[in-house]
């Protein structure tokens, strides 16, 4: 074991830390930030060009794309060490929890791996002491107004493909004292917009209180004073929890807006990527959301290419998609995971150009459906978050859109001084505000904001 230069030597370090992937790993990054800022360190998370003294990456090693970038990044990293501009360089997350033994291999530039849980560890290896009474407190990298909730670890659920439970293990559900006090915490620092996370959010609380209990955790959670919007991510769509809906439908802090990622609907294919649901209860499970909550909207994914998905497999897939006209969707190409039942089991043997042409069809079909979705708002009156400068606009979000990865507002700057109760006044990031929707593009929307909210 390599011990790593710390303040305690006499100077202070500073540190890049790197987060790719998934927001689940974003919250651990910002405990990792906050540790090592009481231990003495200057951190920058993100930088588009690194100058630290050490760098830690925390990787991603869902599929092939995000292992690519993450290998991609240490590489990078690895150069300026080369270079002698970088001093030490640390590797933690999924990727290293995954694949250890191949990465102290063929990458012997990286002085130390750690896994997706043990992260803990780089405090001590550093030198420093970990403030078990911040446990919960983070550096938010996130605009001061909204922060990521993680609820669980792990996932239960077996789906053929994926790689995550090897990864993470079996689910390890957080008491919901400890999150309610974190919601609080946070509120008090000014965070009014929380996005609940977890692997599979819909089973929250088996492994800890003998059922799921994720509607009471969410309607303990919108009885916080100060939670402006709830929004829930990654619910799974088999046995789904009704009661979690009329949470939903009864609280008005709780967001029209659910994630659920339902990966295909030919029945041949969700069989065999073990996601215990056939295609009417798909149709059903779609028919009672959009009948208990009114007006929500859906997130999902869908996968093309899986093996043995014919062209009778994907016309069902595109059919399913122009009748639910999923607000907002996303999807990719199979590619085979090590470890998993479907590399064990299956053949990758949809070819590569079929996989393309199907993902391009699939998302031409979703963009004409988004754009109708947006042009259908041209002319209401909505509530907006402002989460940014950008240019001539100001830039936020309806309830309806989650950060990062879906649509956004633009209000002019000339347009933001507007009424609020204590008189005229400028909109800036973190405000609430209602505005008129005045145009819309596939994705984007254009307001002209009516009045500020405190």
């Amino acid at each position: 074991m390599r011990k790593i230069s710390s303040p305690k030597d006499g100077r202070c370090s500073s540190i890049d830390l790197i987060t790719l992937g998934c927001s689940k790993n974003l919250v651990d990054s910002e405990k990792l930030i906050r540790q090592l800022e009481l231990c003495g360190y200057h951190v920058t998370h993100d930088a588009e060009e690194p100058c630290g003294e050490i760098a830690i990456v925390n990787t991603c090693g869902f599929i092939a794309d995000a292992k690519e970038e993450s290998i991609n990044m240490i590489l990078k990293l690895a150069q300026r060490k080369q270079q002698g501009k970088l001093q030490k360089l640390i590797v933690m997350g999924c990727l290293s929890q995954r694949h250890l033994q191949e990465l102290q291999t063929e990458l012997p530039e990286v002085d130390r791996f750690y896994g997706k849980f043990d992260w803990k560890q780089i405090i001590t290896d550093l030198g420093g002491v970990y403030h078990t009474e911040a446990a919960n407190d983070r550096c938010l990298t996130t605009p001061p107004h909204y922060a990521y909730i993680k609820i669980s670890e792990g996932c239960n659920r077996h789906c053929a493909y994926c790689a995550i439970p090897i990864i993470t293990g079996k689910q390890k559900s957080r008491l919901m004292e400890d999150i309610v006090a974190e919601v609080e915490m946070l509120v008090a620092k000014g965070v009014r917009e929380f996005q609940i996370i977890a692997q599979e959010l819909t089973d929250y609380g088996t492994d800890v209180y003998g059922k799921r209990v994720i509607a009471e955790l969410v309607d303990r959670i919108a009885d916080v004073p100060g939670v402006e919007w709830i929004r829930l991510h990654y619910a799974y769509p088999t046995d789904f929890p009704t009661e979690l809906l009329h949470v939903m439908a009864r609280r008005d802090n709780v967001c029209k807006y659910l994630d659920i990622a339902l990966q295909h609907i030919s029945d041949s294919l969700l069989t065999a990527m073990r996601r215990h649901i056939t295609r009417q209860q798909t149709y059903d499970l779609v028919k009672a959301i959009r009948c208990e909550v009114p007006g929500i909207h859906l997130r999902t994914t869908f996968m093309v290419g899986y093996p043995g998905e014919t062209e009778d497999d994907f016309r069902q897939l595109i059919e399913f998609v122009k009748w639910a006209r999923f607000e907002r969707m996303g999807a990719f190409v199979y590619s085979e995971e090590e470890g998993t039942y479907s590399a064990e089991h299956y053949k990758d043997d949809v070819p590569d150009d079929v996989k393309q042409a199907r993902l391009s069809k699939l998302m031409r079909v979703q963009q004409q459906i988004s754009a109708d979705v947006q042009q259908e708002k041209v002319g209401r009156q909505m509530r907006i978050v402002i989460d940014r400068e950008e240019g001539d606009y100001l830039v936020g979000r309806t309830e309806y859109d989650s950060p990062e990865v879906d649509p956004e507002v633009l209000i002019r700057k000339s347009d933001a001084i507007v009424p609020s109760l204590s008189g005229d006044e400028s909109l800036r990031p973190g405000n609430f505000c209602v505005a008129e929707i005045v145009s819309a593009d596939d994705f984007d929307l254009y307001a002209r904001p009516l009045n500020i909210e405190h």
